[in-house]
């Protein structure tokens, strides 16, 4: 069934897949890292609709491939989601691992007030 997945694609299909079990009716939190940006959204998957964003394109300085650019990501966020009324939220990493900037952005969540 994952023959001729890459390694990326069986981790996001294992996370997806343990999310779908777990969810329920919280939204989740889900991370996009690329080599020079990270993205995060929460969104509410029954609704089909983004409660919160935010991204190194959009109010950072400096570059965006860095732990300090995910932090600051993790923190605006946190702090959208909750504006919007979101405090708990389920921690969607897709594919990739969580080590790095990808930790970094979740720890600056969970510091900013989000809980997962």
């Amino acid at each position: 069934m994952t023959k001729g997945l890459s390694l990326f694609a069986k981790r996001r299909r294992r996370n997806r897949t343990a999310l779908r079990a777990r969810a329920g009716i919280r939204p989740r939190l889900h991370v996009h890292r690329s080599g020079k940006h990270i993205y995060a959204q929460v969104i509410d998957d029954k609704a089909g609709t983004t409660l919160a964003s935010a991204s190194t394109l959009t109010g950072f300085e400096g570059s965006g491939a860095n732990i300090a650019a995910a932090s600051d990501v993790g923190k605006r966020v946190a702090e959208a989601a909750k504006a919007a009324g979101v405090t708990q939220v389920v921690f969607d990493r897709g594919g990739f691992l969580y080590h790095g900037r990808v930790k970094a952005l979740a720890d600056a969540a969970r510091e900013a007030g989000l809980e997962f």
